[in-house]
């Protein structure tokens, strides 16, 4: 099969438009579609518009990234209401044995030293620590994902963290 100028000229034409090379391979006919997408590129003509998969591919990824955009604002809800309450209750010193499922078990201290103890606190609902525990246990993954910036942070939050 020779390229003529009329098909070369056909294909110039095609190309940039929204047609794939199988197709301008069926309009010029007499090439397969290997034979256009050959030619096209000894041409130098501009890359191909986005294929189909391509274009799924990108619209898939910008589902993901919005439900993961959605996912963080609501993690970052849910933990900023935490900081925002000052009412911690006191700290309640419990060993081992005197822990229940009702208890923080944020373990104070050196498991080797005399003085090592929990927490005590009342835990929330489905998790193992209290209020303030939880904001040490679940740390956002990178600076990406802070939880509130640096500013917000209220200062009794500082004389609590000292406390505990």
């Amino acid at each position: 099969m020779s390229w003529t100028e009329e098909k070369v000229e056909k294909l110039k034409e095609l190309w940039g438009k929204e047609n794939t090379a199988s197709q301008i391979a069926e309009i010029i006919g007499g090439v397969s579609r290997n034979a256009v997408i050959g030619k096209a590129h000894r041409l130098n003509l501009s890359a191909k518009i986005k294929t189909r998969t391509a274009a799924s591919n990108q619209s898939f990824e910008n589902s993901i990234a919005d439900k993961n955009n959605k996912s963080k604002r609501i993690k970052k809800n849910r933990f900023k209401s935490l900081i925002i309450e000052k009412d911690f209750e006191p700290e309640n010193p419990k060993q081992l044995e005197e822990l229940d499922e009702n208890s923080c078990k944020w373990p104070l201290g050196h498991p080797n030293e005399s003085n090592f103890y929990f927490c005590g606190r009342t835990s929330l609902k489905d998790f193992s620590y209290c209020k303030l525990h939880l904001l040490y246990a679940y740390q956002p993954k990178g600076k990406k994902e802070e939880i509130v910036d640096k500013d917000e942070v209220p200062s009794f939050i500082g004389k609590k963290v000292h406390s505990a």
